[in-house]
Formats: structure tokens, C-alpha cells, sequence
């Protein structure tokens, strides 16, 4: 083969593996395509560089929780522009003027696609801005405000395709600290947490906005978002409020199980946790619970009996019914009572961090408390007032996001608690209980991790080998 060949043919060549190498995730929603804060890319760095992961890009952003959506060479995220002093006060509303914000940005190089701004003036506590992840289905994005407009935007040019207002539509309160329920896409519904009589759950059409059905009344609607599981042979929708946990019929709304869960100040905030029959939920001051799924006694009852069985499941009340039951609650020395960081299940064991800022491992079946560490959250011996890390896994290890700023690489067993790898990744802008804090999750994508705080949205790249960093061109 002639040199001219060669070069031809090892250029070809290097066009292939740089394809071959850049198939990557996007982080369409919260925790993940999944929605199970598992990142399953490959590639990633084992330790980080001395001087910290590479920045590809960063844009100025203004105020919020908000953590951002990767999807489609896209970044979608929400801020505030507030008018006023945004100083948070734990117990009492702050009264603002200013305008939300949905950006769409390259993920390439962070330039902006386009913006979508309305006015909304803020009565909360911690008013820094919208707290839910954008969720991107497709050609279409859904983002829910502070103070509850949801919105439907075409991803393509920010379009409102179509509008709810809970206020308006469901006379429902905005909680305290703002709406947090992330919207969730199942096939063509759009689940909600809205709030209002009768309506803590709601399911709308999500190509028009259209409800479908709602369900539910409390005190208070709470934070949590709405999750899906499976169990007892049926899919349920998981609904959180301020006084119970709830299993509920996805497609018309009917409640299977409630299971009383009510954590002081109404702050059913986490993402209700499964693995297998267990599912997990809990709240500050150690108001949680571990439930066992199953399926209905009634039908256990009647296969368990000698001879044939006549009867048929369908026509029998309860029969075919999921149904939950608790197997021990949080208290002083067992379990965990999480304020905002949504545990991780895995195996026989939970991964959390408590009310006080400790990360933990419990066992599931019993709420024994294994091992207990401040390391990823506080970096000290002792932890603070809702201290926090969330937690992704990647591989056989997690990635941490610290309030410090920080992005912790770990393994985390039933033994403990093992550090390998910590970088400053963005400052910690927000102020909480006297300290300064980073409370929004990043997403993980494309290699890179998308990190923001109240000024700045950042892309640092995770990748292992710089080349497989895949740069999603061709978005205008």
C-alpha cells in the first residue's frame, strides 16, 4: 500500500473510532433518562486532573434550584430575574417581582438557542428562583415555575405550545418554598403534583394540555414529584403529599394503597425510592418509611388454599389490588430522616443523607444504620442543618455533588464509605442556615457534567480521554 493510501485509509480510520466513541447519554429530566439517578456512560474519568475537570463552556444564568436537562445537542434550564433582595428567610415569604426564564442553549458551547421569559412575582421562602428540572420528551419541553405555571415549549424555537396555572386552574397555594415536582411523561400523560382540592395529582394530555384526570386531597400538596413503579403486577403512580404516601392507577387516577407519612413542616420533598418490594419515602425530623409492595393478601389467601380455586380475580373485590404495608419507620438510631438528597437502593441497602447532613448506609429490611459520614457533605467531622450531596451512580462508583461546590468520586458499600477523587466545580452562591451552599443537582451528559449556581450555568468534561467528548454539532 502506497503512503498516500496509508494516510487515506488511517484518516478514514480515525473518522470511525471518533464515531464509534462518541455515543453518549443525554440527561433528559430529573435524576436521569431513567429517572433513577444512574449514569451509564462509559469512559469516565477514574480520578480527577490535579488542576480540576476541563471547562468547556460557561454562560452567566441568574437565581434558582433548578438543575438542568441535557437532551438532543440541547441544555434547558430555568432562572429567575428578580427584582428586590432574594435573601431567604426559612420561615416566612419574601415578596419579589422579576421574571422566570427558560434557556435553551447549545450543549456544544453553550451559546444561546433561545429564551423564554413571563412575568412572575414570588411569595416564598428562599426565593431564588424555579426549583423543578425541565423535562424534555421529545420535541417538546416541560417546565413548571416557583410559583406553578406550567409550561409546554416546542424544543426547537421555545414555541408555547401550550399553559396551565395552578393557582388559577386548581385554586391550589403555592407550598412555602415553591413548587418542586418535577412534570413527569408516561406514553401521552403528563403527570403533575398541582395542589387544591381534589387535586393533588393531576394528569393531563401532554400535546394539549387537556386534564385528564385528578385525584387526591391535603392539608398541603408537599414537593415530592410524581414517580412511577411497578409492583404487584400493576404500575403505579406514586403520589407524596404532606399527610400520606399514596399508589394510584396511572391511567384513570384510582387510589390501590395510602400509607399515613406526614414529616414535620410538610416537607415531603424526596423522590419515594424502589427496589423490588421495597419502597422508601421519608422526611426531616425521622418521618419516614419503608414499605413492602405486594400483591393483594386476598389473592395470596386463595392460592394458598387446598384444592382447585373457582373464583375468578377480576370479579372479586381487592383482588388484583396492590397493596403496601410499612416495615419499620424512621426513629433516633434507625433509618434515615433525608430533607432534599434522594436516597439510592441498591442490593439489601439504601444510601442517604440524613436531616443532619450525614451520609448513611441502612439496611432495608431493618433500618440498621450501618455507617455514617459527613465527608461528602460538610467535608468535616460534623455535619450542618440540611447538608446535602446528591447522589448519581456511575459504574461500580457515585459521583457526589457537595453543597461546598465540590464533586466527590466514591465508592460507597456495606462497609463504608470510600473516597477517591474530590474537584471544585462552581461556588456555592446560595445562602442557607449561615452558610453558603450549592443546592441544585447537576446532570450528567455527553461525558460532561452541567453544573449551576445563581450566576453561571457550567459544562466541565468527565470524559477519560478527551476525544470521546462528543460536541452535538449542527444545532442552530
Amino acid at each position: 500500500m502506497n503512503t498516500r493510501w496509508q494516510q487515506r485509509f488511517a484518516g478514514a480510520w480515525l473518522v470511525l473510532v471518533s464515531i464509534s466513541t462518541c455515543a453518549a447519554d443525554d440527561w433528559p429530566q430529573w435524576l436521569g433518562p431513567q429517572r433513577d439517578s444512574v449514569w451509564r456512560e462509559t469512559g469516565i474519568v477514574d480520578k480527577f486532573p490535579a488542576e480540576g475537570p476541563a471547562v468547556k463552556w460557561r454562560v452567566p444564568i441568574a437565581g434558582g434550584y433548578a438543575g438542568p436537562a441535557v437532551a438532543n445537542g440541547r441544555v434547558f434550564v430555568t432562572d429567575y430575574a428578580a427584582e428586590g433582595d432574594r435573601t431567604p428567610d426559612p420561615n416566612s415569604r419574601s415578596k419579589l417581582r422579576g421574571r422566570e426564564r427558560v434557556w435553551c442553549l447549545s450543549a456544544a458551547d453553550g451559546r444561546m438557542l433561545w429564551k423564554h421569559e413571563y412575568e412572575c412575582a414570588y411569595e416564598i421562602s428562599f426565593p431564588a428562583g424555579p426549583r423543578a428540572t425541565p423535562t424534555v420528551d421529545g420535541d417538546r419541553v416541560y417546565t413548571l415555575g416557583a410559583e406553578g405555571d406550567l409550561l409546554c415549549l416546542r424544543a426547537g424555537d421555545g414555541a408555547v405550545l401550550w399553559s396551565r396555572n395552578f393557582a388559577r386552574d386548581y385554586q391550589a397555594a403555592t407550598p412555602l418554598w415553591g413548587y418542586s415536582g418535577h412534570p413527569l411523561v408516561d406514553g401521552d400523560k403528563l403527570f403533575c403534583v398541582a395542589g387544591g382540592p381534589g387535586s393533588i395529582a393531576v394528569a393531563f394530555d401532554k400535546h394539549t394540555g387537556k386534564e385528564l384526570w385528578r385525584a387526591l386531597s391535603a392539608k398541603e400538596q408537599g414537593y415530592s414529584p410524581p414517580t412511577l413503579i411497578e409492583a404487584g403486577g400493576k404500575r403505579q403512580l406514586v403520589i407524596w403529599d404532606a399527610e400520606a404516601i399514596h399508589g394510584l392507577d396511572p391511567d384513570t387516577g384510582r387510589e390501590y394503597w395510602s400509607v399515613p407519612l406526614d414529616p414535620n413542616y410538610a416537607m415531603s420533598i424526596v423522590t419515594p425510592r424502589q427496589a423490588g418490594r421495597y419502597l422508601f419515602a421519608g422526611g426531616i425530623v425521622n418521618k419516614s418509611a419503608m414499605l413492602k409492595l405486594g400483591p393483594d393478601r386476598a389473592a395470596e389467601e386463595i392460592s394458598s388454599q387446598p384444592g382447585p380455586i373457582h373464583r375468578d380475580p377480576a370479579a372479586e373485590p381487592g383482588i388484583g389490588q396492590p397493596t403496601a404495608e410499612v416495615i419499620w419507620r424512621g426513629a433516633r438510631g434507625r433509618g434515615i430522616g433525608p430533607v432534599m438528597v434522594t436516597p439510592f437502593l441498591t442490593g439489601e441497602y439504601l444510601y442517604g443523607v440524613d436531616g443532619k447532613g450525614e451520609l448513611r448506609c441502612v439496611e432495608l429490611a431493618t433500618g440498621e444504620q450501618r455507617w455514617t459520614t459527613c465527608a461528602a457533605t460538610t467535608g468535616r467531622d460534623r455535619g450542618e442543618h440540611s447538608a446535602c450531596a446528591f447522589l448519581v451512580k456511575n459504574g461500580d462508583r457515585f459521583f457526589l455533588a457537595s453543597e461546598t461546590g465540590e464533586l466527590i468520586i466514591a465508592r460507597l458499600t456495606p462497609e463504608r464509605y470510600t473516597e477517591i477523587s474530590r474537584a471544585k466545580i462552581i461556588e456555592p452562591t446560595g445562602v442557607a442556615f449561615g452558610r453558603s451552599v450549592w443546592w441544585s443537582h447537576p446532570a450528567f451528559a455527553n461525558r460532561c457534567v452541567f453544573a449551576r449556581n445563581d450566576r453561571e450555568l457550567v459544562c466541565l468534561s468527565l470524559a477519560a480521554d478527551e476525544r470521546t467528548v462528543c460536541p452535538q454539532e449542527g444545532i442552530d
